[in-house]
């Protein structure tokens, strides 16, 4: 009997007196070196974040996916994340780059994107290459219409060699501090028109937040790194069905390695998605990324303890738990306030919604291989120009045409870039060069029109192109021919420079989302064009 009353009674008793006095001592405990009092205290945070949105304002036909309608919409992911700031104590909202691109941010030279996450509430946004669309300077005015800190802390003006932007920032909510750091990939900035970042340096990443990261230590419980780099994007609505095409994070993962400190990073621009944070196996650097343009909305749960040290507080993270959760546009309502903003600016552009032409398909897209929307295109500015050969890089097309009625929103969101038409002429040679670039995928397969290109991948690098006939004839290489192309090929962006040996031709100013309207608005219906241009021999 006594037995029985001490394990029932006295034990729970004695043990929780037990448990009281280890919570005082660690309570009180003293640092032996310092004699100053120490506590850890438990905190939880989410962070949610968003990469290259590229205004993918309305939701996405998940044709893909048998199970999901539609996917995104700028109004219904903002629905999405204030139920989380509704259910979550602690909420800080991010961006990793390129929220320009479409037809309403071309419009307005990116107003529109900015104005959503005005509403939104972000917290900070890192600078991607799609932000310099209209023009480094058009970005550096209009960026500072944000309430929020712009993040680019490797780029620099070239002459002055000055700061272009802010390198970081630190951001608090309810006793939590986050520094906040933005960098941009040295190869991120071959992915525009070269004279539209020109006049702006790009510094090695890793160099540059070093000190940074070394100084908001002590200052802050948690470093954010939000960085636009690596292997550019696929650009294929449906790249997260297809993981051959995804270009990774191993930029990412590099950075994580050599710069010790960095608690998270939130990427862009390769649009991989990483359902579960990747964890750096030496640093413990958390990393993720979405497939971009709205479809998921990055979220991490962190638990961290705090402990006050003589030179500012430690911080350990104990737990996560990341995930991109699906913006299922059907079950989500629309946010008022966002929908409400996006329909006045549609309003002041009732052109967008005239229809210009009739699809007998849908005509999609391919990052890799050759593809109908690819193909119409090249034909496109082939025909506009009279040359022998229409070039297209399928980098530039961002949105599939529709089955049925095609509006001029859609049209110009396919192809929602300020590029004129180019013209040139080129030798064989060069054109060899350029088809051999292509070939290394590194920026997608260049779409053609007037070619015939059998190749094989299994090859080297440079001996891909096995045979190559221009309308039926054998490409010579001292031969000359007539190219029409978009002017960031003639520029020799995205890689392309042996399009810079090519000799321009004196040629009408016009842009190419403008002949796209006159060819579409003309030719009334629009099926699939011809296919076998680009031949794989594999």
């Amino acid at each position: 009997m006594i037995q029985l009353f001490f394990s029932t009674v006295l034990q729970p008793v004695l043990m929780f007196s037990i448990w009281l006095v280890a919570i005082s001592i660690s309570g009180c405990a003293h640092s032996a070196a310092t004699g100053v009092p120490t506590s850890v205290e438990t905190k939880e945070v989410t962070l949610l974040f968003t990469n290259d949105f590229e205004s993918a304002f309305d939701p996405i036909p998940a044709y893909w996916n048998p199970q999901v309608e539609n996917l995104g919409g700028i109004a219904h992911i903002a629905t999405l994340i204030d139920k989380i700031r509704a259910r979550e104590d602690v909420v800080f909202l991010f961006d990793a780059g390129d929220i320009f691109t479409g037809v309403l941010s071309k419009k307005t030279e990116g107003m529109v994107p900015m104005e959503m996450m005005i509403t939104m509430d972000y917290d900070a946004m890192a600078i991607g290459n799609h932000e310099f669309e209209y023009g480094w300077k058009s970005f550096a005015k209009t960026k500072d219409r944000l309430p929020f800190p712009v993040l680019g802390a490797n780029l620099f003006y070239a002459e002055s060699g000055l700061p272009y932007a802010q390198a970081f920032t630190i951001v608090e909510r309810d006793g939590v501090r986050i520094g906040v750091i933005g960098i941009m990939g040295q190869d991120a900035g071959t992915a525009i028109i070269p004279s539209n970042i020109k006049g702006i340096d790009i510094r090695d990443p890793a160099e540059t937040i070093r000190p940074y990261i070394d100084m908001l230590k002590p200052q802050v419980d948690l470093i954010v790194v939000l960085t636009h780099q690596g292997k550019t994007a696929p650009m294929q609505t449906d790249d997260e069905a297809h993981p051959e095409i995804q270009r990774g994070i191993e930029s990412e993962i590099q950075l994580a390695g050599a710069v010790p400190g960095i608690d998270v990073i939130f990427s862009g621009h390769a649009d991989s998605g990483t359902e579960s944070p990747y964890v750096h196996p030496r640093t413990g650097t958390l990393i993720m990324q979405t497939y971009g343009q709205g479809t998921r909305l990055g979220s991490l749960l962190l638990r961290f303890e705090r402990t006050p040290g003589p030179v500012g507080t430690s911080t350990k993270i104990t737990s996560h738990n990341g995930q991109l959760i699906p913006v299922v546009s059907n079950e989500l309502a629309a946010h008022p306030v966002v929908a409400e903003k996006l329909a006045a600016y549609k309003a002041q552009f009732p052109e967008l919604q005239e229809t210009l032409c009739f699809a007998e398909e849908r005509i999609s897209r391919r990052y890799n291989e050759e593809s109908d929307l690819g193909n119409l295109y090249a034909d496109i500015i082939r025909a506009e120009a009279s040359a022998e050969i229409g070039l297209m890089p399928s980098g530039a097309l961002r949105a599939d045409l529709p089955a049925g009625d095609v509006p001029l929103i859609d049209v110009i969101d396919s192809f929602p870039f300020t590029d004129r038409v180019a013209q040139l002429e080129m030798t064989g040679s060069q054109i060899l060069a350029v088809l051999e670039q292509s070939l290394t995928l590194e920026r997608g397969m260049l779409q053609v029109s007037g070619l015939k290109v059998k190749y094989t991948l299994s090859k080297p690098f440079g001996e891909r192109v096995q045979s190559v006939a221009v309308n039926g004839v054998k490409l010579k290489p001292d031969s000359r021919y007539h190219v029409s192309t978009v002017e960031i090929m003639a520029q020799g962006g995205d890689l392309y420079h042996a399009f810079r040996e090519g000799k321009r031709i004196a040629s009408e100013d016009v842009k190419f989302s403008d002949v796209l309207t006159r060819h579409l608005r003309n030719a009334g219906t629009v099926g699939l064009p011809p296919k076998g241009r680009l031949l794989s021999l594999d």
